[in-house]
């Protein structure tokens, strides 16, 4: 009986030495991993399929890790407002009274690529993709149009046949760059649209059901037979998501797609001032190949740097991008920006300021 009581005994240490050694090496790790992310930030889901390959990319090559936060574009503005992260990215500029409001001083806002949002559907059994104009999309998210068979939609969609059913309307449910996109273009294009719904990060939509990021409102579409909702481009391939062509300003049903973006931001990267502080929409923008509902999209830093070791990463990985990680956006379905852009925001970058004592 003591045999086995002193075994059971050495049995019972040997477990909790085991557990002890288990434990302090999950503390280690964590720590670890904890201490050695090098930058932080949060914001836009719109261009995060890019981002994030980026942040993988040039950890790879210099060591330096970004800990990034895809939550949307209205809780990366705040969270930069609030010190909280090392920079915030937003498919929408800031307003004046975003700026105002801002901790840490001025904050630039730097262009990194161009995207698409798509309206994008899901209607069983149809292989053909459907043609939209403006005002068809605007009253569909407004809840004028109810039926996939409305003759406002059969009208430009001749030989498709459209079923009798609902439309479900899918928007995002939170702060959203990509909201701020598609609200900026349809109030560039539907004249009643800016008396109406609006423009905004987030709005008063008066029909359908909100998502969360552009990930779940491309899957709240994908689940529901009868939806349609508005994505970045990336989400919709990623998904399988059917693509509605929209009618641009030029009056030409035109698909998403790199060469469409890059069209609607040639004429607007010409005609930037030397001073721009690269707050610019060019949603519906002119020219028979442009995607009208195109955008840029920024990462925010401000100017005065308050960690002079950080704010020297931080700028050293948007030279980075701006240079080497250009060339990956195309794969992922994101247009660079125009080559005389991408050296005038690294000439912005110069600005910053990283001597501020913290």
């Amino acid at each position: 009986m003591r045999a086995l009581n002193f075994a059971a005994l050495m049995l019972l240490a040997v477990a909790c030495a085991k557990e002890g050694a288990n434990n302090t090496s999950t503390a280690s790790s964590t720590a670890s991993s904890t201490g050695s992310v090098d930058l932080t930030g949060a914001g836009a889901t719109f261009p995060y399929p890019l981002y994030s390959k980026w942040f993988s990319d040039y950890a790879k090559l210099t060591g330096v890790k970004i800990n990034y936060q895809s939550i949307g574009s209205g809780g990366g503005i705040r969270q930069l407002s609030e010190e909280t992260v090392d920079f915030g990215a937003s498919d929408s500029p800031m307003s004046d009274q975003e700026l105002a409001n801002a901790k840490g001083g001025p904050v630039l806002h730097i262009p990194t690529v161009l995207g698409a949002v798509v309206i994008t559907y899901n209607i069983p059994g149809l292989t053909s993709p459907i043609n939209l104009t403006p005002k068809a999309i605007a009253d569909i998210f407004s809840g004028k149009i109810t039926k996939w068979s409305d003759t406002r939609i059969t009208t430009l969609n001749p030989g498709v046949t459209l079923p009798n059913s609902d439309i479900l309307v899918v928007h995002r449910s939170d702060g959203s760059g990509t909201t701020y996109i598609f609200t900026d273009y349809l109030t560039a294009a539907v004249p009643t649209w800016a008396g109406g719904v609006g423009k905004g990060k987030e709005v008063k939509w008066p029909v359908g059901l909100g998502a969360k990021g552009n990930e779940g409102v491309a899957g709240q579409v994908k689940q529901s037979p009868g939806a349609i909702g508005y994505v970045e481009l990336a989400y919709a391939k990623q998904n399988n998501l059917a693509i509605a062509a929209v009618q641009n300003k030029a009056g030409k049903m035109v698909v998403a797609s790199v060469p469409a973006v890059t069209a609607a931001a040639a004429g607007v990267a010409k005609s930037l001032p030397a001073n721009t502080d690269y707050r610019i929409s060019i949603v519906n923008a002119p020219g028979a190949d442009s995607y009208p509902i195109s955008s840029f999209t920024w990462i925010l830093v401000y100017q005065h740097q308050r960690d002079a070791v950080k704010g020297k990463k931080l700028v050293d990985f948007l030279n980075w991008a701006l240079t080497d990680g250009e060339a990956e956006a195309p794969s992922l379905d994101y247009a660079p920006l125009p080559a005389e852009m991408a050296g005038a925001v690294k000439a912005k970058l110069a600005t910053i300021d990283l001597a501020v004592a913290k």
